[in-house]
């Protein structure tokens, strides 16, 4: 069956001089380079760049760089890495204003002035989310090309508030991966396809494709995603990130282009877990906000009873030897482990239920998010939509149908019998008889998973192909509760991860878990660029004949 990787995973349904041949450990992680990938060597950041979210914030708060060079150093990083080299295509705009903005609050620090943490570090924004900038949300579709609503999404605000500066917009899967049952993660009519830095053959995963790509390729010193079922944990699983979907509510959803009411949810992108806390304390909202990053404890894991879903745990024996390890750290922390072996039950006609609750919240909140767009844009209901694909098939409908659209408009509304019934249905398996019973029956504190699959090649001709998903990523996402991916190795030079999830609102002790394992590991893995996977040499000498 198809698995859609919505804003997005599973709804069940280029030339430098270097040495011929190198061996270095980053982070821990073993990377042995071929001949054949000598030429990316160059693409791996140095400096300021290669450096975590909370060590730039300090490096510009000692005065040991200003936030208009450290916005040159990145936008000149786009241009090399993201439009030529690789070509990762994972940015789809840059704010023409950001190098303004950047003076402006190199000033007020020099006056004595700053705004907050993120005072002077700059964030790319999925192409999905409005911000006040001179930039439109496109959410990758011709028709929303000239949205330039200049108003920021609350989140925006909240980061600006922080003193960040929003750099530009990465790409993305159009329309957040819910146009067409046969969809390409990572690609869209104005962004092209977004390519995995680590290999660039590989699928970026969706919907947040390209803030995945630009977070692991040091485009940014963070990214936001947005998630509906996946698609903030399967693109940093697959490109070597920590991404967090907070709990549904916690981050505003207004003026970012929508999929669902009841699971869509920005959340940051990031390379560490501190990161993530520090750019969901300027996001989030709500009078009585916590502050994530004081929350973070790295002796969480101390005591802790960890609910291992083995279950989910998949056939890919590699995974299974990455999650093993990952077991052995939290135990070495001072976790119990608890082993869950029974998937929860799931009711009949689960799958047509949950595909039914995004159908109709989809028609529903696109239809109201067109109608308040920017004056220029002439699509405003989902059917004007439908209609200018037609009428621009060759761009649009090239590759892929819109067969989600249309089976979203004949649809009712949001009080139709059958819709109310498809949410209550599959919030309660998800909710009370998913993850909030998994955690009183067991008596566990936290649940443990992988966080997804190893990135499958790019297909413009099948569209995705990928694998079997191991994971529960997609029990989080239909309840509405916190999930977090954190590295936990590579397998042939790609990333994956270890994904910790609990009930509504435990955001804060989701993060500190996720936190406790990264201090205890420290495993993602810089991008190396490789074309394909016979770039490694022990790929590359099995695919050939037999030699003494």
């Amino acid at each position: 069956m198809k698995q859609w990787l919505l804003a997005g995973a599973a709804v069940i349904s280029i030339a430098a001089c270097a040495p011929e041949t190198s061996n270095q450990t980053t982070n821990g992680t073993d990377i042995t380079y071929s001949e054949a990938s000598i030429d990316t060597q160059s693409y791996v950041p140095t400096g300021m760049l290669a450096k975590t979210m909370p060590e730039i914030a300090a490096a510009l708060k000692a005065g040991d760089i200003s936030a208009e060079d450290l916005v040159k150093a990145y936008i000149e990083r786009i241009e090399k890495v993201d439009r030529s080299g690789p070509t990762l295509q994972s940015v789809i705009a840059v704010n023409p204003d950001a190098l303004v903005e950047a003076r402006k609050l190199d000033e007020k620090r020099v006056a004595g002035e700053t705004l907050g943490p993120l005072h002077g570090v700059p964030i790319l924004l999925k192409d999905n989310i409005e911000s006040k900038d001179n930039m439109a949300t496109t959410a990758g579709a011709l028709a929303l090309k000239d949205n330039i609503t200049g108003r920021d999404s609350p989140l925006v605000a909240g980061l600006r508030d922080a003193g960040a500066i929003i750099l530009g917009k990465t790409n993305l899967s159009q329309w957040a991966n819910f146009r067409s049952n046969d969809s390409m993660s990572g690609w869209t009519a104005l962004g092209g396809q977004v390519r995995n830095p680590h290999m660039l053959d590989r699928n970026p995963c969706g919907s947040s494709s390209g803030s995945g790509a630009a977070t692991a390729a040091s485009l940014a010193s963070g990214t936001v995603g947005t998630e509906t079922n996946g698609s903030v944990i399967c693109p940093s699983n697959v490109n070597g990130i920590v991404g967090f979907k907070p709990t549904v509510g916690l981050v505003s959803q207004q003026y970012i282009v929508p999929i669902s009411s009841s699971q869509d949810t920005a959340g940051p992108m990031t390379k560490t877990v501190t990161g993530a806390a520090m750019m969901l304390n300027a996001m989030a909202t709500g009078a009585a906000k916590t502050d994530y990053v004081a929350s973070l404890d790295a002796d969480k894991l101390k005591g802790a009873r960890v609910g291992v879903l083995r279950y989910s745990v998949g056939g890919q024996k590699d995974i299974q030897k990455r999650f093993e390890d990952a077991l052995e750290v939290l135990k070495a922390q001072g976790a119990e482990l608890v082993e869950i072996t029974e998937r929860p039950a799931s009711p009949d006609g689960f799958g047509r239920h949950a595909l039914n609750v995004l159908l109709y919240e989809f028609k529903a909140t696109v239809n109201e998010y067109l109608a308040e767009a920017a004056e220029a844009v002439t699509t405003r209901t989902l059917k004007d939509v439908m209609a200018f694909n037609i009428e621009n098939a060759d761009v649009e409908l090239a590759l892929f149908d819109q067969s989600l659209f249309d089976q979203a408009q004949p649809l009712g509304d949001l009080n139709t019998p059958e819709y109310i019934e498809a949410r209550d249905t599959v919030q309660k398996a998800m909710r009370e008889d998913g993850i909030d019973m998994l955690l009183a029956k067991h008596n566990v504190d936290i649940l443990v998973a992988p966080s997804g699959a190893i990135a499958s090649r790019v297909d413009p001709i099948n569209g995705d192909v990928w694998p079997n998903f191991p994971g529960a990523g997609s029990m989080a996402a239909i309840a509405g509760y916190p999930n977090i991916t954190v590295p936990m190795g590579t397998i042939h030079g790609m990333s994956v991860g270890i994904s910790f999830m609990a009930s509504k609102d435990q955001d804060a002790k989701v993060l500190s878990y996720g936190f406790a394992y990264e201090r205890a590991t420290n495993l993602r893995a810089e991008p190396q660029y490789y074309k394909t996977a016979e770039d490694r040499p022990e790929i590359a000498k099995a695919m050939k004949p037999y030699s003494k």
